[in-house]
């Protein structure tokens, strides 16, 4: 018999905050399953897949500012750059505010790649966010924002002494 201690510290909750969580659950997973099919699509891992999603929307940046988005460490976002930029996805130029430092930027073609394996599940989360009003649009992201930050306090306390 398994025992679930995630769920196991949920007791004292009524039963919607259970569903809400294990629902949070089902869709962390689901979420992890469908960004693993994106990277084989992809010819990546699902970490460098997702660094790579961090770099599209965030614009240049050094492998420190990556590795402080990603919670991951400066040696692990290293070998992610390399990887990505052997794929095609990235390069590396130098910052245009200080030539002495190195910036990692999407590579144009790679987001071509990508862009259209969103298309459908964009449309899809764009008609289930237009069923709600503003108000509770606004709980929604209030709750999501808090759920993020709560998740990379968690991955920081995760780090051995030495990543820290």
């Amino acid at each position: 018999m398994s025992r679930d201690l995630f769920a196991s510290g949920a007791s004292g909750l009524t039963p919607s905050q259970q569903a809400l969580l294990y629902e949070m659950r089902q869709n962390s997973a689901r979420a992890v399953m469908f960004h693993q099919r994106i990277s084989e699509k992809l010819g990546l891992n699902a970490t460098d897949h997702k660094c790579l999603d961090f770099l599209n929307r965030s614009g240049p940046v050094t492998a420190g500012q990556l590795a402080q988005l990603t919670g991951l460490t400066t040696g692990a976002v290293t070998s992610v750059i390399d990887r990505l930029e052997q794929a095609g996805y990235v390069v590396r130029d130098k910052d245009p505010h200080d030539r002495r430092r190195v910036v990692v930027k999407p590579a144009p073609q790679g987001a071509d790649q990508i862009s259209p394996l969103f298309q459908s599940v964009m449309q899809s989360t764009i008609e289930i966010i237009s069923r709600y009003n503003e108000q509770e649009i606004e709980v929604i992201l209030d709750f999501m924002r808090r759920c993020n930050e709560m998740t990379l306090a968690e991955m920081e306390k995760m780090k051995s002494p030495a990543e820290s």
